[in-house]
């Protein structure tokens, strides 16, 4: 899918053009930053193999004009389509890149012919460890446009799954940011569709094109996302003052998905186990994604686009094990029911990055400790469009946890000894898990009788 996004500044044109004609010395390297747009930023950097992360993040911050909050707000990644790494300042981009192969063959599931063909790409990028409570308190237009600018990547892109509804708020405030005030004769129908990708995840246009033959062949009509857009487009531009312009639209986009569990997350890819199903009780495995960010874990079905499983670092326990070589296991632990029967569930996700993400979120829960937590009354997604919809959360809506669409294994801790509902496994080794008040479920006279 082509990626949309603002122009390049005219200060990388003037860089390009300075680049272009540069004469560099033996020690001299030309290095080419990505925005999430891939807009590319070309640096002539002396010394690349001693040059760190966090040196070629400042010269980035200079070719951009960002003020130093910028610093904590992005970070540089290395980024391809099996695996992504967020830097450290004190990482040098060039020696990571020469293990790059190394770090194929550990964490992922290459073939050997896509690990020796496999290059990343250096890219500037949203830092997960800096908290989203302080991206509304920006007010650089530039920062805040790149914020945008990945969210809305990350929408459409159907790695922060929306709800249609949602979808079309979102879009509706990209065309106000990317097409100026909503005017009624400039702005229609046919005009948004040509664009309508831009602006609206292209899987979800291909499931409501389905819904709309089917209402077709009955005489009914249904709502085109055009109509729904121009709606939405209309509403933003008359919420918005034109003295306050990008800025304030830049902060709606970003209240809005705010409020989806997995924003700002690193993603890792994984597998999980099916229920079985059909007179042959066959299974399998479904392709996850597991994000994790500073509040907790989300799964997300990577095929469907919704969420699986959703929880708070208090809200569970985990642990990392790898019993062969072939499978490395994320355990994750969290409260449920099995037919009335208060347990703890667990849940498998195979993946040769559990390693990563286990060490992930053992650090997102110690940076997180002794922070202020908002109010749980606060929500961060209250704005002046997004406010007229209904607070309650959809039945269907994509954020809801999906536990019937997951193989778990059930049991109650009795102290020195597991009461296993089913299926039976052989011992709980969960010692990790947030001091946030997450414990495990205890027996009762039910349970014990069971």
């Amino acid at each position: 899918m082509e990626r949309s996004g603002t122009s390049p500044p005219s200060a990388i044109n003037e860089y390009l053009l300075r680049s272009s004609v540069s004469s560099s010395g033996a020690r001299s390297v030309d290095v080419i930053v990505y925005l999430i747009n891939d807009t590319p930023i070309p640096l002539i950097v002396d010394g690349l193999s001693a040059t760190t992360a966090h040196e070629l993040h400042r010269k980035v911050l200079e070719v951009l004009h960002l003020p130093d909050i910028a610093l904590e707000v992005f970070s540089l990644w290395l980024i391809s389509p099996f695996l992504e790494v967020q830097l450290k300042p004190k990482h040098h981009p060039y020696k990571v890149c020469r293990q790059w192969h190394d770090l194929l063959a550990r964490f992922t599931n290459c073939a050997v012919e896509d690990i020796h063909q496999d290059e990343p790409t250096l890219q500037f990028r949203r830092n997960i460890f800096f908290p989203k409570t302080r991206e509304l308190q920006i007010s650089d237009e530039g920062v805040l446009r790149l914020l945008y600018e990945e969210a809305k990547y990350n929408v459409l892109e159907g790695r922060y799954p929306c709800d249609i509804e949602d979808c079309e708020l979102l879009g509706g405030l990209s065309c106000c940011l990317e097409m100026g005030p909503y005017s009624q004769e400039k702005h229609t129908p046919s005009t948004l569709r040509p664009k309508l990708e831009s602006y609206i995840p292209s899987y979800m246009c291909k499931r409501k094109i389905g819904i709309l033959n089917a209402f077709r062949n009955r005489g009914n009509r249904q709502v085109s996302f055009e109509e729904t857009l121009l709606n939405t487009y209309k509403a933003a531009t008359e919420n918005v003052s034109s003295a306050e312009g990008d800025v304030t639209n830049c902060k709606e986009y970003l209240k809005k998905v705010h409020e989806l569990p997995y924003y700002g997350c690193a993603f890792f890819q994984g597998e999980v186990d099916k229920p079985s199903q059909g007179f042959l009780n066959r299974s399998g495995r479904k392709p996850v994604s597991v994000a994790i960010n500073m509040d907790g874990v989300s799964v997300i079905d990577r095929k469907e686009k919704h969420v699986l499983l959703s929880l708070k670092f208090s809200e569970l326990s985990w642990d990392h094990t790898y019993p062969d070589e072939e499978e490395h296991i994320l355990w994750l632990e969290f409260d449920g029911d099995n037919e009335g029967t208060p347990v703890n569930k667990l849940l498998k996700i195979y993946s040769k990055q559990a390693e990563l993400m286990s060490g992930l979120i053992e650090y997102c829960i110690e940076l997180s400790q002794g922070t202020d937590l908002p109010s749980p009354d606060t929500n961060p997604g209250n704005s002046q469009v997004s406010e007229k919809r209904t607070k309650l959360r959809r039945q269907e809506s994509v954020l809801c946890n999906r536990i019937k669409n997951l193989t778990t294994i059930d049991y109650v801790d009795d102290g020195t000894e597991i009461k296993r509902v089913k299926p039976k496994r052989a011992a709980s080794f969960f010692s990790r898990q947030s001091t946030h008040g997450y414990a495990s479920v205890q027996p009762s006279e039910t349970a014990e009788q069971s």
